[in-house]
């Protein structure tokens, strides 16, 4: 990361601690949730879908304060301490999970924690535009993602180590979970302290003399204006439905396979090489933007997942999970990176925090309702393959709406070349 400014390294930085945070939420967590559970006596699709609704319960809360929590960001002065607040939420409540506690209250802090965790990326993303330049932002996006993918798998291995040889260095499983739990939380809040100490807000809306008042009329003209402009609005949209499949998989991929029978180490051995393959391809992602319209590479990595979801129908075996495994490792961080990216250059940046509320509602909104969609079929079928065959069509929709802005995108270039 050399040719890299030091803000934009610190930048960087927040990804890989808060990504270890997102591979305990992909991994040891629901495992760790159902084994406690099935001591109570929950069904294995009974607890799946227990988990879906407490994701979904964390994506929904911050879905409605994303915005106005937003707006009021974009004030001089703001942004630092509500992403500060919010990523010690999520420290505090992975730390917590270590408490001997009922899976309900388990379920309970581990929602304050994804709180915390997601409503911090809602100031982080809208940061992108304060450290860096519109030519260098696919690349650096790309990189926050790759280097968090690498980093995470530092305080993972040594989780999954510990969960893995607990009896071999006299821990009991839980005990080894929940020190695993506080390593993650401690990793998360070193690595964010540069950060913390640097970042400074470039872009802002003047404090006036009612900062949360002004905030709020300033969210409804940006409703507004979101109305008008065909080339924000339908990318949302098409957001809404594609980013919906991405963060079901994330959220349920550990879940889904425990219920087709894939056995814990396996589980946990192919979500390790998911976050190392993943770092490579969200590189190579970023270096394809200088050649390649973002909106192509968009593009293809939808289709990618629409393929990946439709093996995943008829995934029973180990072998593969590992392959589902890799599959997804070459697009998760190009999608996530570049939609960031693609969003950053075509908002206000002065209102940046305003929008990227507003693209966070559209993202965990899709979110609540891939999670609960999986959990309610689940929970009617007594079977995950039913939930996984919606979520194809989310991606299919997605696909198909974001053609259609690329294509206004398109027709508002021509008119403008035109006039000019």
């Amino acid at each position: 990361m050399s040719k890299f400014t030091k803000l934009e390294k610190q930048w960087i930085l927040y990804d890989v601690g808060n990504s270890a945070f997102t591979m305990l939420v992909s991994t040891i967590i629901p495992i760790y949730f159902k084994n406690v559970a099935s001591l109570s006596g929950i069904s294995p699709a009974d607890s799946t879908a227990y988990w879906g609704y407490a994701v979904s319960l964390s994506t929904i809360i911050v879905a409605i304060l994303g915005p106005i929590l937003g707006t009021v960001a974009d004030t001089k002065g703001y942004k630092k301490p509500l992403f500060s607040l919010f990523m010690m939420f999520g420290v505090l409540g992975c730390a917590a999970l270590a408490l001997p506690v009922p899976w309900i209250v388990f379920l309970a802090i581990f929602v304050i924690g994804k709180v915390g965790f997601s409503g911090s990326l809602i100031f982080y993303d809208a940061m992108l535009n304060d450290i860096t330049t519109d030519d260098r932002m696919d690349e650096i996006s790309s990189h926050g993602y790759a280097w968090g993918y690498i980093g995470s798998c530092i305080p993972f291995t040594v989780s999954l180590l510990l969960v893995l040889f607990a009896d071999k260095i006299g821990l009991t499983t839980a005990m080894a979970t929940g020190t695993a739990f506080l390593l993650t939380a401690l990793w998360w809040l070193l690595i964010t302290m540069p950060l913390l100490k640097n970042y400074k807000q470039k872009y802002y809306v003047e404090k006036g003399n009612k900062p949360v008042a002004e905030s709020f009329k300033r969210l409804g003209k940006v409703l507004l204006n979101i109305r008008k402009n065909k080339k924000i609005f339908l990318f949302l949209l098409a957001f809404f439905f594609y980013i919906d499949g991405v963060h079901t998989i994330i959220s349920m991929s550990t879940s889904y396979g425990k219920d087709v029978g894939i056995t814990d180490s396996n589980l946990l051995l192919a979500l390790l090489l998911t976050q190392i393959v993943a770092f490579p391809c969200a590189i190579l992602f970023g270096r394809l933007s200088k050649k390649f319209k973002s909106d192509k590479l968009i593009a293809a990595s939808i289709m990618g997942y629409i393929a990946i979801t439709i093996f995943a129908l008829q995934l029973d075996k180990a072998w593969e999970f590992w392959i589902l495994a890799v599959c997804v490792a070459v697009f998760q961080g190009a999608i996530q990176a570049l939609s960031r990216s693609y969003f950053s250059k075509i908002i206000p940046k002065e209102k940046s925090s305003e929008y990227f509320g507003l693209y966070d509602i559209f993202g965990k909104g899709a979110a609540f309702m891939g999670t609960m969609l999986m959990s309610i079929a689940t929970h009617i079928t007594g079977s995950s393959k039913a939930g996984v065959a919606g979520i194809v069509v989310m991606f299919i929709f997605g696909l198909i709406i974001f053609k259609a802005a690329n294509k206004v995108n398109i027709s508002i270039e021509k008119e403008t070349t035109v006039s000019l």
